[in-house]
């Protein structure tokens, strides 16, 4: 499946050539690309800890019901909210799970190239994040952590009966903008709540921005994997 999926790859410190001792797949968001995030890996500093793999995947393009049914690069469909705040949210699980199947087969591609899950990082930004989270912690082995930006967790209702006991407990940065009007502060928060109530050490940053990245968030991303990493096998 991943042979289908388009991809953008570099490797840190200079030399092409030299083996990863860590890698990063970065998801981005609902009508972006894999290119969408380049700049913010390129702007980190790992040097401290070697040669790291940033692997960036392109969405399948498909109607997004939300946007009227444009096609565009979308991890899966998106529904507009119903007028009843107390009924919850219309989810297209099979997109979902199509695309959990993706992220996972990305994840095993990196151990057969080299690098453990343990050494391995899955991060996402909005649509990008709500996958991170969905895959990651239904991984069967613990990853080195989950970098959640800017999103919320979906399928809620069946998170903690799926989550992998492999997961449980797998570190977590996630960020938000206080004024996001596209993914609500709440909808981050309730995603925190949850991953606290799984055992996961979450690292939880709220800037003064809207629905986007700023240099602040990247520094503190930046410090929080070399943590990560640091003195891990």
């Amino acid at each position: 499946m991943t042979s289908s999926i388009e991809l953008i790859e570099f490797t840190t410190g200079g030399d092409p050539a030299a083996e990863p001792v860590a890698s990063i797949v970065v998801l981005h968001g609902l009508g972006a690309d894999g290119r969408d995030f380049v700049p913010v890996a390129q702007a980190m500093d790992l040097s401290a800890i070697g040669p790291v793999r940033f692997v960036f995947p392109s969405a399948p393009v498909r109607p997004v019901t939300i946007n009227g049914g444009y096609e565009m690069r979308a991890w899966y469909d998106i529904y507009p909210p119903g007028s009843d705040p107390s009924v919850p949210r219309r989810e297209d699980e099979p997109g979902l799970r199509e695309s959990q199947a993706i992220v996972q087969q990305l994840l095993d591609r990196e151990a057969q190239r080299g690098v453990p899950p343990g050494r391995t990082v899955l991060m996402g930004f909005s649509q990008g994040c709500a996958m991170t989270l969905l895959a990651g912690l239904r991984a069967p082995q613990q990853l080195a952590g989950l970098v959640a930006l800017s999103g919320y967790l979906p399928l809620a209702a069946s998170t903690a009966a799926e989550a992998s006991e492999a997961s449980r407990g797998v570190p977590v940065f996630m960020a938000h903008g206080d004024a996001d009007d596209i993914v609500v502060p709440s909808r981050g928060e309730a995603a925190r709540d949850a991953l606290v109530d799984l055992g996961c050490p979450v690292e939880w940053q709220i800037y003064p921005m809207g629905h986007e990245v700023c240099m602040d968030e990247v520094a503190d991303l930046n410090a929080w994997l070399l943590r990560r990493f640091a003195g891990q096998a």
